[in-house]
């Protein structure tokens, strides 16, 4: 399933002429208020703890602080996270 979900973006951003870096394994971030982040096309949980959750991302981390985190949902490349969130940092 992931590899013709990859298949699906490069042959999309082929089609739309478009860089396969926009398309394809960049990071997105979607946050609701300082209280729910949503992240897809992570690589894996590299820390967890209820101030700090750490991703792995295909070019570094992204680090995201704050306090009563919580992982309410994890797919193999989505997380979504509830908590008070302070601060987001992308780590090369």
């Amino acid at each position: 399933m992931r590899q013709l979900k990859r298949k699906l973006r490069k042959m999309t951003a082929e089609l739309l002429d478009m860089p396969q870096d926009v398309v394809y394994d960049l990071p997105r971030l979607t946050m609701i208020g300082d209280r729910q982040l949503y992240i897809e096309n992570h690589r894996g949980v590299v820390r967890f703890s209820s101030e700090l959750l750490r991703l792995a991302l295909s070019k570094g981390q992204l680090e995201v602080r704050g306090s009563d985190l919580v992982i309410r949902t994890i797919w193999s490349e989505e997380v979504f996270i509830e908590g008070l969130i302070s601060g987001i940092e992308l780590i090369p």
